[in-house]
């Protein structure tokens, strides 16, 4: 089988490798799926060549945390709490959504991604209603091109409907879907996204561990999204009995005090920003100096795209203006001006690329344009207003750049845009598909008699004295094991 070469050729790299550096004007040559060489003018003749003269050349963002699924209603829940996303997504929209709807919203969502520069995702899959949608998601993946961690969710949508029965019964599920699309070392890794500690009883999410380190597995957890409650938390516990690990991303954080955080940094486990999700729906500020302060590198995710953006540029921007502004607080509180901004663009840039890939495990293969790792890169640029000039080519991507700016993607040396045009969907096709299958969503929302948004009122005081009654088996799971 012969080699396929592509020459990435006088671009602005941007290598991410401090060993490599950047370079004002160099090639990038890829064979197959690897980059083989970065250096200025390589000389390479015999290759597809791809000119990147006045762009910049860079690494795929890496998204550390995504609810790929909800693609289909982008940006309803922009005026709900949290509350309302709870009652109105997870267990109103999601529901009505069938396998295929699944598939179809892993795929949208996945090539929106493609389209912005986001070539690997953390795909927090949380719609598994039945056998059927959790293959379904994985499909959407596969068909789209991207590189993901499917991280498959435990969590129940519709009690009700369920095809599962018990518990038991989603941990074979999970098991079959490993033993299914896993088997062999490709663009999709596994993980298992853990349902809300204290949810559910605390020998099922003990379960959900063991099951994820048995196939060795990346974890996901949603912690500290809810002040004043036990939900969505769990660290100590967790840590009491050695359960936490640095194969494990925390999502969001905010309600965190110090011993969490201690327990994190002891543990090696990463940390997933998102920063419009949390400031837009009241978790509390992004843990940028959170992060600083225990040592612990942040990275960056679009979370729900019911809410968000799915791209990564609007995370970059928030993000970096989160971690200035906490960093200056307390200078302006003592009625002072900073000397200089806490974090440079250069900085912010690791969030979504080196620092991304180290938490998802992923850091041998994508992150950098390192020779050796996998070709996942993104080329930036062209005629539009805020890309020129390019002064400092960090600004221009972090505070200039927008998804119509990505000209060019490739995952795993594949071309997946290319001059700004989708190689792997029709987008008119594929918009029009998207469009009707939310309305048909809708539609059996509307037959069922369900209303959105809307938290039924009492709900978080109605739910404490199920996650009280669940820490309790989580403290009484720590006094045996002390013994």
């Amino acid at each position: 089988m012969s080699t396929h070469r592509t020459l990435i050729r006088n671009g602005r790299v941007l290598t991410m490798d401090p060993a490599l550096g950047d370079f004002d004007s160099a090639d990038v040559l890829i064979e197959d799926d690897t980059i083989v060489a970065v250096g200025p003018d390589l000389g390479v003749l015999d290759a597809e060549i791809i000119d990147a003269s006045n762009h910049i050349v860079l690494p795929g963002f890496i998204d550390t945390h995504r609810h790929t699924w909800q693609s289909l209603f982008r940006g309803i829940c922009s005026d709900w709490t949290l509350g309302d996303y709870y009652f109105g997504m997870r267990l109103g929209i999601s529901p009505a959504y069938t396998a295929d709807d699944v598939r179809l919203g892993n795929f949208y969502g996945a090539v929106d991604a493609l389209n912005s520069g986001v070539t690997t995702l953390l795909d927090f899959s949380h719609c598994n209603n039945t056998p059927d949608h959790s293959d379904g998601a994985v499909q959407g993946l596969l068909q789209s091109g991207i590189r993901a961690s499917f991280c498959y969710g435990f969590f129940e949508s519709s009690p009700e409907r369920s095809q599962f029965g018990d518990h038991t019964a989603r941990l074979r599920d999970f098991h079959r879907i490993a033993d299914t699309y896993f088997a062999s070392d490709g663009r999709l890794t596994l993980g298992v996204s853990l349902s809300e500690i204290f949810g559910l009883p605390w020998a099922d999410t003990v379960s959900e561990l063991a099951a994820a380190r048995e196939r060795k597995a990346l974890l996901v957890n949603h912690a500290g999204c809810v002040f004043g409650s036990a939900l969505c938390n769990g660290i100590l516990e967790m840590d009491q009995m050695g359960l936490l690990g640095p194969d494990m991303v925390h999502v969001h954080c905010c309600s965190f005090g110090d011993a969490e955080w201690e327990a994190l940094a002891r543990s090696g486990g990463r940390v997933s920003i998102s920063s419009q999700t949390e400031m837009n729906m009241g978790f509390g500020r992004p843990v940028f100096e959170r992060c600083r302060q225990h040592g612990i590198v942040p990275t960056l995710s679009a979370d729900v795209i019911s809410l968000n953006s799915g791209d990564l540029w609007h995370e970059l921007r928030f993000g970096l203006s989160c971690a200035r502004a906490d960093a200056a607080d307390p200078i302006n509180a003592a009625g002072q001006m900073p000397d200089a901004v806490a974090l440079p663009a250069r900085e912010a840039l690791k969030w979504t690329t080196v620092n991304a890939a180290e938490a998802m495990g992923l850091g041998d293969r994508i992150g950098s344009l390192t020779p050796g790792k996998r070709a996942d890169l993104q080329i930036i640029g062209g005629p539009a207003l805020e890309q020129h000039p390019v002064l400092d080519p960090y600004a221009t991507l972090v505070f200039q750049t927008s998804a119509a700016d990505v000209r060019t993607v490739i995952v795993d040396g594949r071309v997946v845009k290319r001059d700004g045009i989708l190689t792997v969907t029709d987008r008119a096709s594929l918009t029009a598909e998207v469009d009707a299958a939310s309305e048909r969503i809708l539609g059996r929302l509307r037959d069922a008699g369900r209303e959105l948004p809307g938290t039924p009122p009492g709900a978080f005081t109605a739910i404490e004295p199920l996650t009280r009654s669940f820490h309790e088996q989580a403290i009484e799971a720590m006094t045996v094991a002390s013994r």
